[in-house]
């Protein structure tokens, strides 16, 4: 296969993994002070995202992809808050064990990553483009 078509699949699987990177970590900000529904009920829990590296049979380039996506297991905060519908009888609230500043580190690098692969798809188009122009010129 073109070492150019292999680029763009490569950059595609890096976009599409960033992508779902992305959407998990703004849903983690988002629901950043969720509580529970119901006193002493569980709040929401952080997600997290599991990337895999795969060879890709057409071209033999190593492309990523989302291996799974799972939950944090760590333990919640607990703020005393006894005017909180999800206060328990002590007037504790859980909270979720989402950290803002780590995910917004995370959604950095992500953001960085996504742009990265898409200035290797430009330039990957740019290639194939200047190619098909050169062969045009040549006829």
């Amino acid at each position: 296969m073109d070492p150019l078509v292999s680029s763009l699949r490569v950059s595609a699987s890096g976009l599409e993994a960033e992508s779902t990177r992305l959407r998990i970590v703004s849903e983690n900000i988002a629901n950043a002070r969720s509580t529970g529904d119901t006193p002493g009920a569980d709040p929401y829990r952080r997600k997290t995202v599991s990337f895999t590296a795969e060879v890709d049979r057409m071209s033999g380039a190593s492309t990523v992809s989302i291996e799974r996506l799972g939950t944090d297991d760590s333990d919640f905060v607990t703020e005393f808050d006894p005017g909180n519908p999800a206060a328990d009888d002590k007037g504790m609230v859980k909270l979720p064990n989402v950290n803002v500043l780590v995910e917004m580190a995370d959604m950095r690098e992500a953001n960085r990553s996504y742009e990265a692969n898409l200035q290797t798809t430009r330039q990957a188009r740019d290639l194939i483009s200047a190619t098909i122009d050169l062969l045009r010129a040549s006829q």
